[in-house]
């Protein structure tokens, strides 16, 4: 064997009732190189990683590790061959601290076999300091934000000190910014010879960072290419098995009156007297660095936090939103930022998932007619393309893209006047981002009113009529689609914008 290969997995195949998620599939991946492991949603990237580090057992296949063969069982074993994953699913001890979370099993011992609480606050500091990762070793991870727990995520990889790293979409909640110093540390990895197995979803990220690239589709082992001898649109043909020619597919739709109007919004410092308008048949991109406040305005319009000051008007009329039951009431949906936490229910079939929100409509005199439901999930399976064996099966068995299709399905069926999307493609791909796209068109031209939050500026250029970017908890700039570009945007969201009287002009 190549002494350069430090990983061979072979005709490996599993099977889940109603699904063969892996078939005959083949990896191989070089020493100090990085290895991305690229297809749609449901592919089966994810599941031959859960092979790779014993979560699950192989129905048929074999795997040499640094030119030994291995069985691996339990997660365990991988982290003691030098096996460590970062997965796409954030699992925190949130009750926790950093320092718990990132020794959590083999926190150290002193004296009389207790744990040395000091010495594993200081190795968790010297960790992070070395990673240049600014995080208290003391805070509760309940406290952090999303990139943060994605953060410590990565920390708790590396501190493994192994030899081949599973990256599945890491950067799917953090900043530009931290993804180039997440980038810096796996050129690093590869300098001492460390394997990177990198899923992802973002074309950009590959190209700049991937050694080779395998594809898998529906299962089976497509190819395994240089990333050097091909191009975004071969690679997507070969994820999707067609020609992916348009992955914004806006299409004009009739602009109405306005439908939610925001004035003055202000809570806790974190929104600072926020103002905006929203009208029907409209998609209004909402764009701005981590921390800019942009989740906290709508978690604050749609009533999850309460508001110090401000006005909201759906439809002309003020009106008091103080939970998402109001917002929901009034003709508001959100689908949240991260589907995990605040999202699905794991251990809920997809049918209960999709119909949770709007029960009351399959209801008479408190009997639900489970007729009428099977059908309505049904129509909304083919409808969003959700691939499951069943409305039976429990939604975590289900790909992160899946999951997110039954939670958009989720919420038009309580048929909102407002639709508000945070983040509605993250960790979903290419084939998947353009179906959601597609509805979100569709939807708008239905007359609706939309708001997508999206840290994808491709996304945000691609899909809004006009774009409100955000910084340090205010409106930074306001963008109709024409003058929205990449630089106009960047300048509002570091707080550099100023607007020229040609833009005023079209504003007003």
């Amino acid at each position: 064997m190549d002494r350069d290969v430090i990983l061979v997995m072979e005709h490996i195949s599993k099977s889940f009732p109603g699904v063969k998620a892996l078939d005959d599939v083949r990896l191989t991946v070089r020493r100090g190189t990085v290895h991305a492991l690229m297809g749609e949603n449901g592919a089966g990237k994810s599941t031959l990683m859960k092979v790779l580090v014993g979560m699950y057992t192989p129905d048929s296949g074999s795997i040499l590790f640094q030119g030994q063969p291995v069985t691996i069982d339990k997660p365990e074993t991988a982290l003691n061959l030098g096996i460590s994953m970062i997965h796409q699913e954030l699992s925190p001890v949130p009750y926790m601290t950093v320092a718990e979370n990132i020794f959590l099993g083999r926190e150290p011992v002193g004296k009389f076999g207790l744990i040395d609480k000091r010495k594993m606050i200081a190795d968790t500091r010297a960790l992070l300091e070395r990673l240049d990762i600014n995080l208290d070793p003391s805070a509760l991870m309940r406290d952090l934000s999303v990139a943060n727990t994605q953060m410590v995520e990565i920390a708790k990889a590396i501190s493994y000190d192994a030899t081949l790293i599973i990256m599945d979409e890491p950067t799917s909640a953090i900043t530009e910014r931290e993804v180039a110093h997440l980038f810096q540390l796996i050129r690093g990895l590869k300098e001492r010879g460390v394997a990177i197995i990198y899923i992802t979803h973002k074309m950009d990220e590959v190209f700049e960072i991937a050694d080779e690239i395998t594809v898998l589709r529906d299962g089976r082992h497509v190819a395994t290419v240089p990333a050097s001898q091909v191009d975004r649109n071969s690679l997507i043909a070969m994820m999707v098995g067609r020609e992916l020619t348009n992955i914004f597919p806006k299409e004009e739709a009739p602009i109405g009156e306005v439908v939610l109007s925001v004035r003055n919004l202000c809570r806790n410092g974190v929104v600072k007297d926020v103002s905006f308008d929203v009208r029907r048949g409209e998609i209004l991109g909402i764009a701005g660095l981590m921390g800019s406040g942009r989740t906290e305005v709508i978690e604050t319009i749609f009533g999850i936090k309460k508001a110090d000051s401000g006005e909201i008007r759906i439809k002309g009329q003020k009106v008091q939103i103080n939970s998402p039951a109001d917002a929901i009431a009034h003709g508001m949906a959100l689908l949240t930022e991260d589907r995990k936490r605040t999202g699905i229910m794991g251990v809920l079939p997809v049918r209960d998932n999709m119909m949770i929100a709007s029960l009351e409509t399959y209801s008479l005199a408190g009997f639900l007619n489970k007729r009428l439901i099977n059908e309505t999930c049904e129509r909304e399976k083919r409808r969003l393309d959700i691939k499951t064996p069943s409305m039976e099966q429990l939604i975590k068995f289900l790909s992160g893209g899946n999951q997110q299709k039954v939670l958009v399905s989720r919420w038009l069926l309580t048929a909102p006047d407002i639709l508000i999307l945070d983040e509605p493609t993250r960790g979903i791909d290419v084939g998947a981002k353009s179906e959601i796209h597609r509805l979100m068109c569709k939807l708008a031209q239905e007359g609706k009113a939309i708001v997508m939050i999206s840290s994808e500026l491709p996304e945000i250029l691609g899909m809004s009529d006009r774009v409100l970017v955000m910084h340090e908890g205010r409106v930074g700039g306001e963008f109709v689609r024409a003058e929205a570009t990449q630089e106009n945007i960047m300048r509002a969201a570091t707080g550099q914008w100023q607007p020229s009287q040609d833009t005023a002009a079209s504003a007003a």
